[in-house]
């Protein structure tokens, strides 16, 4: 039986997003996702679908940092972007951004990769298509997930305080029209997959956002992790 995808958010973000959504496209992408749940293996598993917007309320949020689909190898997913779970290898991408952080802000690689301790902090980890089927990168992409999360970014948008969002690679960059208050600060760099040879490394993301807040008055982001190695 179909489920009510906005049933399944936490309260305040249901609020927040409803009214920016088109309710046969919801209702559409809630059938598409619920058959694919009960047929196919799907990922993250669906305890987790919502896990960015349980961490970090909607007040919470000084930070977005965009994904674009959920990994789609076993026990990687668990609803925030570019994160894995504790003990499972760390992905290329997200070695990448490991790496930056060190360069940037001299914080140590992680052991692993798990993501939780920044959306605790006020980072919102969105991925803009928010399932996958097991071992088809993209195979959700096209089925509503999009409006979705696109609604997500306009609702962060009419925030009083500053947001910085932060995007990278071109599909990320695509959502910068989104973004209309001046108030907030849009980070752009290219995407950390190690397949792209320049545009992300160096670009120094970390101090950006941190600098970014501070000037708006709001409290910058302790970015460590724990379980380091050095």
């Amino acid at each position: 039986m179909p489920f009510d995808l906005l049933e399944l958010l936490p309260a305040p973000w249901r609020e927040l997003i409803e009214p920016l959504l088109d309710p046969a496209t919801t209702r559409r992408l809630g059938e598409f996702v619920s058959a694919e749940y009960d047929g196919k293996v799907v990922y993250p598993a669906l305890p987790d679908l919502f896990s960015a917007f349980r961490l970090c309320s909607p007040d919470d949020v000084r930070v977005l940092i965009l994904g674009q689909d959920p990994y789609h190898g076993a026990g990687q997913a668990h609803g925030l972007s570019f994160s894995v779970r504790e003990g499972v290898r760390v992905p290329p991408s997200l070695r990448n951004v490991f790496k930056e952080l060190r360069d940037d802000l001299g914080v140590p690689m992680p052991a692993g990769g798990d993501l939780t301790p920044w959306a605790q902090r006020g980072v919102l980890l969105l991925n803009a298509v928010l399932t996958v089927r097991a071992g088809k990168a993209g195979s959700h992409a096209g089925k509503g997930w999009e409006e979705f999360t696109d609604a997500v970014i306009r609702a962060l948008d009419t925030k009083d305080e500053r947001v910085v969002f932060v995007l990278w690679g071109a599909y990320a960059r695509k959502k910068r029209t989104l973004i209309t208050e001046s108030r907030h600060v849009v980070l752009e760099a290219g995407h950390p997959s190690p397949m792209n040879p320049r545009g992300f490394l160096g670009s120094r993301p970390f101090s950006a956002v941190n600098k970014a807040l501070a000037d708006a008055g709001r409290s910058e982001i302790d970015w460590s992790l724990d379980q380091k190695i050095f």
